[in-house]
């Protein structure tokens, strides 16, 4: 198959987020420049609907992933991020028409994320409607796939998913380890060092859960966020465990991260976006505020 023009590819990656804007693989970013902080309510898609579950597990039904991305778009949510949590483990591909339905009906950057093996799966979410890819277990199995990828269609395309479940007892320096397969599997590697390692393959984001704190409304995983943040010079998006706003504050002033993931606490009203931009701007955070 012919390769798609980069040149056209910039119709799909918007707001500064497609290749003509991409970094360098293994350039060095001034954080000083980086844009405001992110607020992304994430979209955990199965079998075409939203679910939410608890350390990966006990899925709960959160609605339909269209008529979310419409309300979080006029909600004023930075971006969407839409994960089909099961194509790895059924080895099959993204629902594509859900997300192509799901693109259609927002208008902030979309991250889309399962079952993505091949540079060709790339290609395909961009031209369903994604601006980003975010890349989990062909990440782990090949990190060379993650430099493919970006040399392909630009480092701000490729967005390397890390799930990570501590390792350490207490007392003990902080370890935690890579799981892929929608969390499924151990793969046996050191998440800093895997952090290091697609960052320097060329992965534009990093988006870091901690599979202990998922679902348990106890906040980030601090030490994990912190701890990758401070390994890597990519933005890092904090995920796992958001109880309240002033979790969102932490994971970005205390965790390093440049962008904050939640869903409970958007899914089921406990909060709107327009509240937690309110509170983490009134913590001095810079955020983009709608009139």
């Amino acid at each position: 198959m012919v390769p798609i023009p980069v040149a056209e590819l910039t119709e799909w990656c918007r707001d500064g987020h497609g290749p003509m804007r991409a970094t360098r693989i293994g350039r060095k970013r001034d954080r000083s420049t980086m844009l405001k902080t992110r607020i992304i309510p994430c979209l955990d898609v199965k079998d075409g609907r939203v679910v939410k579950g608890v350390q990966f597990l006990e899925l709960r039904d959160a609605g339909d992933p269209v008529e979310a991305a419409k309300a979080y778009d006029a909600a004023g949510a930075d971006e969407l991020c839409f994960l089909d949590i099961t194509a790895s483990h059924e080895a099959r591909g993204t629902l594509l028409d859900v997300v192509s339905r799901t693109a259609e009906a927002c208008f902030m950057p979309l991250t889309v994320g399962g079952g993505v093996r091949t540079v060709e799966d790339i290609r395909t979410l961009l031209l369903a409607g994604a601006d980003k890819v975010s890349i989990n277990t062909a990440a782990v199995n090949d990190p060379s796939f993650v430099e493919r990828g970006a040399l392909k269609f630009g480092s701000q395309c490729i967005v390397v998913a890390i799930d990570a479940k501590r390792t350490s007892a207490p007392g003990e320096p902080d370890a935690w380890q890579i799981f892929t397969h929608g969390g499924r599997k151990p793969a046996g590697l050191d998440a800093i060092d895997f952090a290091r390692t697609v960052a320097a393959r060329g992965a534009g984001e990093l988006l870091v859960t901690s599979m202990d704190r998922d679902g348990m409304r106890s906040g980030y995983d601090i030490a994990l966020t912190r701890a990758i943040s401070d390994a890597v010079s990519v933005p890092v998006i904090a995920s796992g465990g958001v109880g309240g706003l002033d979790d969102l504050v932490a994971g970005v002033r205390d965790g390093g991260a440049s962008a904050v993931l939640a869903a409970s606490i958007f899914h089921f009203g406990q909060h709107t976006v327009a509240e937690a931009k309110a509170h983490m701007a009134k913590a001095g955070l810079h955020m983009r505020l709608d009139p």
